[in-house]
């Protein structure tokens, strides 16, 4: 049955204090390992790669969230405790998934050992794990209950709902349930990164919490006074811990691909007429954009001048070494290096036309389509 105004929040309280009084009994201040050997220690980049396959058997076996966030911290426990070697991280996590799955999902969706052994594609077999199992419980005392940051998140989510009703105001067609189900996601994407681990849990979860209500409200620091007394938080390490938590949420973003190429399409000019012919291109649409005919579309030059720079042979030397280099430059040192491109070969464009054969027809400044080339200042 759910409690209303003051029992709800005389219940909440409580189950924040009992929550932090677990936290500070269990909690350790992480320090990173350095692995001497690759093959006698677990570096953190391996302790990361094994909780994102912890999560994604989640999903396969469809356990709870709370499941996996218990296996997280039972994992990293050990860990402190215990010098392990990588070639057992396989078997110890997936002791700690199935602990996690026998303390909190229901008995008939607990996974069967055999099945999980064999799903799981962890390459141990049923009696390994019960061996790899009494060594962790051995090892932790037998006491695996402890307040996980999930437990943190969903208490802070359920007190800013009940006091402060409009937190999904800016948000109409996301209910309660959908809300705390997003901001879950984000802090499993954050238990995958080592560099989080330094911060208690309920900082990691209060965190994840301010980053979502600074987007209602801007005094977002004002609403959680209450709670960062309550769990002992300074402010000025919760402004550390959310810097932290933004940047391991961004880079999880798929990124876009390393040969993106921008074009920009100015707008359609005419040519001025002349009277010598000119060599006849085939059509623009019949050849293969280069990368310098990219690069000439999206620093504003028209198509044509692109066109005739296709036959000269020493530009498109010069437009391998570039199209390698576009790759790793930013916007705007990208137009700059096109600037640069046009600049250096200006002098050798009328030797070149000769040595191919070309002769490509000149305009007055004035009259000219193309914008003049100003030298590139220097920074």
């Amino acid at each position: 049955m759910k409690l209303s105004g003051p029992l709800e929040s005389q219940r909440l309280s409580f189950l924040l204090e009992t929550a932090i009084s677990r936290e500070a009994q269990m909690w350790k201040v992480y320090v990173p390992k350095n692995p001497t050997r690759q093959d006698t220690d677990i570096s953190p980049v391996q302790r990361d790669e094994v909780v994102r396959w912890m999560s994604s058997l989640t999903s396969k076996f469809h356990l709870y969230p709370e499941t996996l966030a218990l296996a997280i911290s039972i994992l990293d426990r050990f860990l402190a405790v215990v010098k392990a070697r990588p070639k057992y991280l396989r078997c110890i996590a997936i002791s700690c998934f199935f602990l996690g799955a026998k303390t909190n999902e229901e008995d008939e969706r607990i996974p069967a050992l055999h099945k999980l052994a064999k799903n799981s594609g962890c390459g141990c077999s049923p009696s390994e794990i019960l061996r790899m199992e009494r060594i962790i419980l051995d090892k932790l005392n037998w006491d695996l209950l402890t307040a996980t940051p999930l437990d943190f998140l969903q208490i802070f989510h359920a007190m800013l709902l009940s006091s402060w009703a409009q937190l999904l105001c800016t948000r109409p067609k996301v209910s309660p349930s959908q809300h705390v189900s997003m901001l879950t996601e984000q802090l499993q994407q954050c238990l995958s990164a080592h560099q989080l681990l330094q911060f208690r849990g309920s900082m990691l979860a209060l965190a994840i919490i301010t980053l979502e209500l600074e987007k209602c409200r801007p005094d977002w620091l004002s609403v959680i006074v209450n709670m960062l007394k309550v769990c002992q938080i300074d402010s000025s390490q919760l402004v550390r811990c959310r810097e932290l938590v933004a940047r391991s949420l961004s880079s999880c973003d798929v990124p876009l691909p390393p040969n993106t190429v921008y074009i920009y399409q100015p707008l359609k000019q005419s040519l001025i007429p002349h009277d010598r012919p000119a060599i006849q291109d085939p059509p623009i649409s019949t050849i293969p954009e280069t990368g310098l005919e990219m690069a000439t579309r999206s620093s504003g030059h028209p198509s044509g001048l692109a066109a005739s720079c296709h036959h000269l042979a020493p530009i498109r030397y010069k437009q391998a070494s570039t199209k390698r280099k576009v790759e790793e430059m930013e916007v705007d040192e990208f137009y700059d290096g096109i600037k640069r491109l046009y600049n250096e070969d200006s002098a050798q464009e009328g030797a070149a036309a000769e040595t191919c054969g070309v002769t490509l027809v000149r305009q007055e400044s004035s009259l000219s389509p193309c914008p003049p080339l100003q030298p590139v200042s220097v920074m």
